[in-house]
C-alpha cells in the first residue's frame, strides 16, 4: 500500500490490551509486525520497521532494541531511557537532581545488609533496586518484619524510601507523547492490599500534577511512561516510581495517542533520511 508505515512491536505479548487496540487502529492503513524479544535474534530481524514500540524490559529485549538503534532504527522508548527506569537508584538520582519531588532513596547491596543494621526508626518502604515483574515492594515497620523479608530475599539488592503518610491510594498517571491519563488504585502497601484501578478525570487531579508528570518525560527521555504519585497532604505530590511503557488499561484515547505517536515518529525518520 502506498504510504504504508511498518510498526514493529518488541514484545512477547502483542495481545496486551493497549497493544492490541493500537494494532487494530494502525492495521487499517499500515502494517504491524511483532518481534518476540526472547526468540528473535537481532541479526534475524527482517526488513527494518519504520518505528518500534519497546513493550518489554528483559535483557534480551533491551539488547535487541540497542542493536536496532545502532542500525538507525527509531525505538519508543529508547533502550537507554528504559534501562534508566529499571534501576531505582539511578532513577532517584536523576529525578532529584532535576528537582522533581521524588522520594528520598537509599541503596543497599542486599536486603541482608539492610537487615544487619539497627532496624527502621520509622516505617520504610523496601523495594528491589531493579524494577521488574514480581519484584519486592513492601512496607517495613519493625525489625521483625525486616528479618522476615530478609529470610526470603536475603541477596536482593534493595532501595529504601521513608513511608509517607497518605490516603492509601496511589495516583497512577500515564503519559503518551504528552497526553496524560490518570487513575486511582489502592496501594499494595495499604492494610487491605492492592485494590482495583479506577479511571480518574484529569480535572480531579491536584493543580500542577499533569504538568509535573509531563516534565518527568523530558527529564528521563521517555515518550510512553507511568508515574506513581501519592498525595502527602493538600495536594503535595511525592513521586515514588517511574515506569517505561507500562500496561495502560481502560484509558479512553490511549490507543489512539500511541498510534499517532508511532506514525509521527516514523514519518520524522523518513523525512530525515
Amino acid at each position: 500500500m502506498r504510504g504504508t508505515t511498518t510498526v514493529g512491536l518488541i514484545t512477547p505479548e502483542p495481545d496486551h490490551p493497549l497493544l492490541a487496540a493500537t494494532t487494530e487502529l494502525l492495521s487499517r492503513d499500515h502494517r504491524v509486525v511483532t518481534v518476540h524479544p526472547e526468540t528473535t535474534d537481532a541479526a534475524a530481524v527482517g526488513p527494518r520497521a519504520d518505528v518500534y514500540l519497546l513493550k518489554s524490559r528483559t535483557p534480551r529485549a533491551l539488547a535487541l532494541a540497542r542493536d536496532l538503534e545502532s542500525r538507525g532504527a527509531a525505538v519508543i522508548n529508547s533502550a537507554e531511557a528504559t534501562t534508566l527506569c529499571q534501576d531505582r537508584t539511578a532513577m532517584a538520582e536523576r529525578a532529584r537532581g532535576a528537582g522533581l519531588p521524588f522520594s528520598a532513596t537509599r541503596t543497599f547491596g542486599s536486603l541482608a545488609e539492610l537487615a544487619a543494621g539497627t532496624g527502621p526508626a520509622r516505617p520504610l518502604v523496601v523495594k528491589s533496586r531493579h524494577s521488574r515483574r514480581h519484584d519486592l515492594v513492601a512496607r517495613v515497620d519493625s525489625p521483625d518484619r525486616l528479618a522476615e523479608l530478609a529470610g526470603a530475599w536475603a541477596d536482593e539488592p534493595v532501595v529504601t524510601q521513608e513511608f509517607a503518610e497518605n490516603s492509601g491510594y496511589d495516583h497512577k498517571l500515564w503519559v503518551i507523547d504528552g497526553a496524560v491519563f490518570a487513575a486511582l488504585r489502592r496501594s499494595e502497601l495499604a492494610p487491605e492490599g492492592r485494590g482495583p484501578t479506577v479511571p480518574l478525570a484529569l480535572g480531579e487531579l491536584p493543580s500542577g500534577w499533569a504538568e509535573l508528570v509531563v516534565e518527568v518525560g523530558a527529564v528521563f527521555g521517555l515518550d510512553v511512561y507511568g508515574v506513581d504519585v501519592i498525595d502527602t497532604g493538600d495536594g503535595a505530590p511525592l513521586i515514588v516510581d517511574i515506569n517505561a511503557f507500562p500496561g495502560i488499561r481502560g484509558q479512553a484515547g490511549a490507543p489512539e495517542a500511541l498510534a499517532a505517536l508511532a506514525l509521527r515518529r516514523a514519518r520524522a525518520v523518513v523525512a530525515a533520511a
